[in-house]
């Protein structure tokens, strides 16, 4: 079976090892868990041992959910490696790890695209990253050259990506880590007139900024990444949004970009002439053979 799904590529640190049955069984370094994933409504494969993991983490009717320990050699915390890059491991109260390890391709696009932009210009690209969680954008546009403002409005998250940039070797790299509600902050940098040369955003389907501002992505979307084109240099190199929200296609969201740049500020016309659009899937392959789709993306590209 083939399927239309960018995959992951360049792991070792991290396998996903079977699905089924609503789970997954993921191995991340030498530590083994069993995770919900609600897309995962085929059987498991019987040949594999699920019976290794370290932990699993259980839904409770109530919301929310724990972990619950299988094997007593658990780490509460570790480190595994994708390229040169390093990053913190934990298990999280809301089923995470701290890492989504299918946006590996993303990282890869970015990376190519930000090299060949520094060694074209000779001069750092300036990347805004929104809803950036732990930093996983963030540490691989830094690799690549990037100077990069981290914008998220949980405090925890932003330490979080603060130590990950660290373990990378990049703490020295020109970069800002701020906590603040995000469509505020885009708003203020517009009125500013501060410039990026490109946009990543992940934004969650509900959620609340550090002074409890609501957001909800069907009612903000639109204002955020109309504001955001309204934040490109004079040559940008792409405006990208990943999402999980599984009501939506990712056509839906090429429709969003496509809308925002018919939007675009007079005065920069080259925003709608020179981009080009495209939108699909990530997923990681499983070594039992399964794919796994795990979002979707929508990039404008110049």
């Amino acid at each position: 079976m083939t399927a239309n799904i960018d995959l992951a590529q360049g792991w070792r640190d991290y396998v996903l090892i079977d699905t089924g049955g609503g789970e997954k069984l993921e191995r991340w370094g030498t530590v083994t868990v069993i995770r919900p994933d609600p897309q995962a409504i085929w059987p498991r494969d019987k040949s594999v041992d699920w019976g290794i993991a370290h932990t699993r983490y259980i839904r409770s009717r109530a919301g929310g959910g724990q972990w619950e320990t299988l094997r007593g050699d658990m780490p509460e915390a570790w480190t595994i490696a994708y390229d040169r890059m390093r990053f913190h491991i934990r298990p999280t109260g809301f089923k995470h790890m701290g890492l989504f390890p299918e946006q590996a391709v993303n990282w890869r696009w970015m990376q190519e695209r930000i090299r060949a932009r520094v060694a074209e210009a000779n001069a750092p690209v300036r990347v805004l990253n929104l809803f950036a969680y732990t930093g996983g954008a963030t540490v691989a546009c830094m690799q690549a050259g990037a100077n990069v403002t981290h914008i998220d409005a949980a405090k925890g998250m932003n330490q979080w990506a603060r130590d990950n940039i660290v373990l990378s070797g990049l703490g020295d790299c020109p970069h800002k880590v701020l906590t603040d509600d995000v469509l505020k902050f885009v708003h203020r940098e517009g009125r500013r007139g501060n410039r990026y040369d490109a946009v990543v955003m992940d934004p969650p389907v509900f959620g609340r900024g550090p002074g409890g501002e609501m957001w909800k992505l069907e009612e903000r979307l639109f204002e955020l990444v109309t504001a955001c084109v309204g934040l490109l240099s004079d040559a940008p190199l792409f405006l990208l949004v990943n999402a999980y929200t599984a009501g939506y296609s990712p056509a839906v969201y090429g429709n969003v970009l496509t809308a925002a740049l018919a939007q675009a500020k007079p005065s920069s016309p080259g925003h709608i002439s020179r981009c080009a659009i495209n939108f699909g899937e990530v997923g990681l392959a499983a070594k039992s053979g399964t794919t796994l789709p795990c979002g979707m993306y929508a990039r404008a590209v110049w």
